[in-house]
């Protein structure tokens, strides 16, 4: 079954009862998919005919839904011949069409990607967190040291976000909270020192998870990337291939700036996944299409609530069925609402 056939199903009634990763993302999605579900009502509140002016208010509908500019041109100038092949007249029908269209090409964006976090064949795996103030970073790394705990693994945390006090304390406070220790030194000490310390940690008393802290401070850029140059480089002398992963943590409130933060790290930074913090918080789920869409980069996990749990690995089709899931119009409803109205 595709995934349009599954939302659909779920409108009508047909879908069975969600699993617990499905209920997840449909509650973890709430304000995205009302957001979403508002923006496309609001677009067919007026709508007479399938004309241009039709697809120029459809392109800044979906703008406005964060789903990104090339995306929402792409999926305008598809959607012409679509609406034609389907003879799409009525306004249920034209919503189907565009819902299904924004599946297709989301599915397609993301065919090839590995979404599985790495880890190492031997020794500690060190996953290596980026991103900056107040995204959701540290709480993230907290999190995935509970999850890793739960597991049976032996977990460490390395506090080298030594730009700020806070960041130290905040971690530190992580650590007690989950019961794992937290490598750290003094505020504006050196950042690789307390990655040294932490990967000398690691190997000497075999611990299965490294998760480092790091600054974000983008306004010098060039500063922040010799600072991440130089703990990868430390990192990798001591246990080769690592870190097994950079992960970006990007706060899903913020939209398009999101966006713009990634595209800004990766120039300093080879990033191999993204971290999507805050994702039950905002209306602006549609920016995991511009992720996709514009920087290929895998999103590898998703915040969808404040409990432990909802870390979760991100799933493409659980976020696509929660994102759109009740937006699928029904024809038959739809008729029976306008004769009811009259």
């Amino acid at each position: 079954m595709g995934l349009f056939d599954k939302i659909k199903r779920a409108f009508t009634g047909e879908q069975q009862a969600p699993s617990k990763e499905e209920t997840h993302y449909e509650n973890g999605l709430k304000k995205s998919r009302q957001g979403f579900g508002a923006k496309l009502n609001a677009l067919f509140a007026n709508f007479r005919t399938v004309d241009e002016d039709f697809f120029d208010d459809l392109e800044e509908t979906l703008i406005e839904a964060d789903v990104g500019y090339d995306i929402a041109l792409k999926i305008s100038d598809a959607l012409r011949d679509e609406v034609k092949l389907e003879n799409a007249k009525s306004k249920e029908e034209v919503s189907n069409v565009i819902i299904n269209k924004l599946v297709e090409i989301y599915e397609e964006e993301g065919k090839d990607e590995d979404r599985r976090l790495q880890t190492a064949a031997a020794g500690p795996t060190v996953y290596f967190f980026v991103g900056v103030n107040g995204v959701g970073k540290t709480t993230t790394i907290g999190k995935l040291a509970h999850r890793y705990q739960e597991q049976g693994q032996k977990v460490l945390l390395a506090a080298a976000d030594t730009f700020r006090a806070g960041a130290i304390q905040q971690l530190e406070k992580w650590g007690e909270r989950v019961g794992v220790p937290v490598v750290s030194k003094g505020p504006n000490s050196d950042p690789a020192a307390v990655v040294y310390d932490a990967v000398q940690k690691a190997k000497q008393e075999d611990y299965d998870i490294l998760l480092v802290d790091t600054a974000g401070r983008l306004q010098n850029k060039v500063n922040l990337m010799k600072e991440l140059e130089k703990m990868a480089r430390v990192i990798a002398r001591e246990i080769p291939e690592a870190p097994h992963e950079v992960l970006l943590a990007l706060d899903a409130t913020t939209g398009q700036n999101a966006l713009t933060q990634a595209k800004q790290f990766k120039e300093v930074t080879n990033v191999t996944g993204i971290v999507l913090t805050k994702l039950d918080g905002t209306a602006r789920g549609g920016i995991v299409l511009a992720i996709r869409n514009e920087l290929h980069i895998p999103v590898k996990l998703v915040g969808l609530g404040e409990q432990m749990d909802d870390l979760r690995d991100f799933n493409p089709e659980e976020f696509v069925y929660g994102l759109f899931k009740g937006l699928v119009v029904d024809s038959k409803t739809e008729t029976s609402d306008d004769s009811d109205s009259e």
